[in-house]
């Protein structure tokens, strides 16, 4: 079921018939906040009323024009304004092909450094998204140059990748700030974990890396097996509840996000909005199997 979701993700027809589907939008809509700025930070000023922190994301991947991704990077740069302005706890993730890196490395990376630059002028931060591993090597290079630069970058490693101990430990080294996931793309096994045992086995592994030796680590999972560990390493080490944070999906254990910010845990919510929101609705089915449940029940009541 996984691999047939991550499959059709790609599927850019199928994609077109159900981006234009009333139906399909109202199922996504649990997971995406709206389609423009507005509609998410109403959302990211909910989630902050509730105790938590908020990072924006504008939907939109693999871009072919350089319009397009001029285009995104405004987007986020009003982002970044208005939650200045309005003094949200919230900072924004971005993914480099909405930027421009298929079309032109050159442009991706002129518009990437001015969104940094802006986040720096404003005491803001950016989180580069990891992507498929094709991208892996090029994501890191540049999140190492900007940070130099500039500082208000951190980047996202993949636990079920086979590099992805010595590209923590690289980024541990250069004080470069992380979110550790799974994964939710479709490898090949020459690069990754296939089975979810061994994936799960490394993350607690790169977890305890990064509480021991990274820069204000952001834990990303919704496995409560995962959780505890994290919960149980800190502990363990005296590691203080407001040196880390735990990073979840809008829409995705809601009730875990409340309990753990009700603990004193530093939460904080990925808000995706914008009209480009198929791909990332077919990733979030294939990572649990109560999300195409979700979908199933909604469907037949209709």
């Amino acid at each position: 079921m996984r691999s047939l979701l991550l499959l059709l993700s790609r599927s850019g027809r199928l994609r077109r018939w159900i981006e234009a589907s009333r139906l399909a939008r109202r199922m996504a809509s649990r997971f995406v906040a709206g389609d423009l700025l507005p509609d998410a930070l109403a959302v990211g000023r909910r989630i902050n009323g509730q105790g938590m922190f908020v990072t924006f994301d504008h939907l939109g991947e693999n871009v072919t024009l350089v319009e397009e991704a001029a285009a995104s990077r405004e987007v986020y740069l009003r982002t970044l304004d208005e939650i200045a302005v309005s003094r949200m706890r919230a900072n924004v993730s971005i993914k480099l092909t909405q930027f421009g890196m298929d079309v032109s490395e050159q442009a991706c990376r002129a518009n990437v450094e001015q969104l940094v630059c802006r986040a720096a002028d404003l005491g803001s931060f950016v989180r580069v998204d990891m992507e498929s591993s094709v991208y892996t090597t090029r994501t890191l290079a540049l999140v190492t140059q900007l940070h130099e630069r500039y500082g208000s970058v951190g980047t996202v490693i993949q636990a079920y990748l086979y590099r992805s101990r010595a590209d923590i430990e690289a980024l541990c080294e250069r004080g470069i700030r992380v979110r550790l996931c799974k994964g939710a793309y479709l490898e090949p096994e020459e690069v990754a974990f296939r089975r979810k045992s061994e994936v799960d086995r490394n993350y607690i592994e790169l977890m305890e890396i990064l509480l021991t030796r990274g820069v204000y680590p952001a834990i990303a999972t919704h496995d409560p097996r995962m959780i505890d560990a994290t919960r149980e390493f800190a502990r363990r080490h005296d590691i203080p509840r407001n040196g880390f944070e735990f990073q979840m999906l809008y829409g995705i254990r809601r009730d875990l996000q409340r309990q753990l910010a009700a603990e004193d845990y530093r939460v904080r919510v990925y808000v995706p909005f914008g009209r480009a929101w198929y791909p990332y609705f077919m990733r979030r089915l294939a990572e649990r199997p109560a999300n195409v449940l979700f979908l199933a029940k909604n469907l037949l009541r209709n």
